[in-house]
């Protein structure tokens, strides 16, 4: 079949891809910028890609007309606190406009269980999209599911958070409400399993897996799958604000995506049947089960994809393609270089820089920066990165953002996420002499940036000498 896939650079669009190529479809990628694609050479060679930006009105036709099937993946969830229920409904319409110039039989959606008369602003907007995709002119498969565990996940990257930083908890009261996690195995099983399958057309499922738990159980199951032990003390006085802040300094989550996510929790998700599951035949996992494959993928260094490169989990919501060329005109900058003996160990170091490895030379300031960050608003340090030894363009890393990533042409760039009064780039380079170029460039706003840059060039000798030189000879 020839399939559509929506939202291809998301957490769940990462991981259906793989499975769709295995199981021999034609899948077309629908995203907003191509080079963010995060895909090797070989997985892009069997694909197409177009790119559409589903909150822009129809204007052509770039979507190929003999679609069989779509998947609609789209959401907006961690990008505002106040509008993405719009931005949600306004995507779905537009989608709409998209298919009726296509021969599309089904569409597939992703959408949250909904079973509570006052619904939260998420799933409220989610429940809104479904009836808007129930208008378009084709038959329409719904599958309805809670928390979405697996390596990468938001869910389980902030548990795992909580748990392996605090053994002591003092939590809100939602932390009691019922939940029905789902490892990310099962909801790819489903969203396969409903392919092309006439019984499930123009209906509605609920998906979930075996166990029906608290958060707070949530937490301690972590904690005895990772063996050790945490006390969670729970009070009734932590106001839904105020629990945003918990998460979002504990946390790696970004504060919009905390909000809205303390605004679901409030709200019991619980499958209210598993006809699906009997019709696929599909045998789900428990949450320890979960919890325990994830970790597996995580230590064998085979995870796919990480919510925390979605743009939604930095500050910008723009098009990177901006940022490539580097200002020359305004900006302050470090600039070093160093002759290097080995490039190609050199352009491994590169490549590995940030999270667990750190930043090759005063790995304790930088995480200093990334708490003084934190507390103004910004990103922190927190969301590491994905792959010890792989970038792709658009990936998160720490407080950077990857603009470029040439391994060809031997150059990475990166643009600061952090709070700054300006702008900031990072620059690695290898010439064709073996020369590493390392440069800083900042785009001051004013006189408040200039004062910022002057006062961080003390720092920046130590700092971005040390780094270079640490780079140019540290083994691989």
């Amino acid at each position: 079949m020839k399939i559509l896939l929506t939202g291809a650079n998301g957490y769940i669009g990462m991981r259906l891809l793989p499975r769709l190529l295995e199981m021999g479809h034609e899948v077309v990628c629908a995203v907003r910028d191509e080079k963010r694609l995060s895909v090797d050479d070989e997985t892009r060679s069997r694909i197409k890609i177009v790119e559409i930006d589903f909150l822009k009105p129809v204007t052509t036709v770039k979507i190929l007309s003999d679609i069989d099937v779509a998947y609609y993946l789209i959401h907006s969830m961690s990008s505002s606190t106040h509008d993405f229920d719009e931005k949600e409904a306004l995507s779905a319409e537009h989608f709409n406009m998209y298919m009726d110039k296509t021969s599309v039989k089904q569409v597939i959606y992703l959408s949250g269980i909904v079973n509570e008369e006052e619904l939260s602003k998420h799933l409220k907007s989610r429940k809104n999209v479904e009836s808007i995709l129930y208008q378009g002119n084709y038959n329409l498969t719904v599958l309805r599911a809670g928390i979405i565990v697996g390596s990468g996940s938001s869910s389980f990257e902030i548990v795992r958070d909580l748990c392996e930083k605090l053994p002591v908890m003092i939590t809100p009261k939602w932390v009691l409400t019922k939940t029905q996690p789902i490892a990310i195995r099962d909801i790819i099983n489903f969203l396969t399993g409903v392919l092309g399958k006439k019984e499930t057309y123009n209906d509605s499922f609920d998906i979930g897996g075996p166990d029906i738990i608290t958060y707070k159980e949530m937490l301690q199951q972590y904690a005895a799958v990772r063996g050790f032990k945490n006390w969670i003390l729970t009070v009734p006085i932590m106001t839904p604000k105020l629990s945003s802040y918990w998460l979002y300094f504990v946390t790696s989550t970004s504060y919009k995506l905390a909000i809205n996510l303390v605004d679901s929790m409030k709200m019991e998700v619980v499958a209210r049947d598993n006809r699906l599951q009997k019709m696929l035949g599909i045998e789900t996992h428990t949450y320890k089960e979960a919890i325990d494959m994830a970790f597996k993928k995580i230590e064998q260094n085979l995870v796919i994809s990480s919510w925390k490169d979605s743009m939604v989990s930095g500050r910008f919501q723009r098009n990177l393609e901006k940022y490539i060329q580097v200002p020359k005109y305004g900006v302050l900058k470090d600039e070093k270089k160093i002759k290097v003996k080995d490039p190609v160990s050199v352009l491994q170091n590169i490549w590995k820089i940030g999270g667990e490895q750190g930043w090759y030379y005063g790995n304790w300031l930088w995480k200093i920066r990334g708490i003084i960050d934190k507390f103004n608003g910004g990103v922190g340090l927190r969301r590491g990165r994905t792959h010890p030894d792989k970038i792709y363009p658009g990936d998160s890393l720490d407080f950077w953002r990857v603009l470029l990533a040439d391994k060809k042409g031997k150059r990475l760039l990166l643009f600061a996420e952090m709070r700054l009064p300006g702008e900031a780039w990072l620059e690695f380079k290898i010439d064709k002499d073996d020369v590493l170029y390392q440069t800083a460039t900042f785009r001051p706003k004013g006189l408040k940036g200039r004062l910022y840059w002057y006062s961080m060039v003390p720092f920046h000798y130590f700092i971005f000498g040390g780094m270079i030189r640490n780079i140019a000879k540290a083994k691989p």
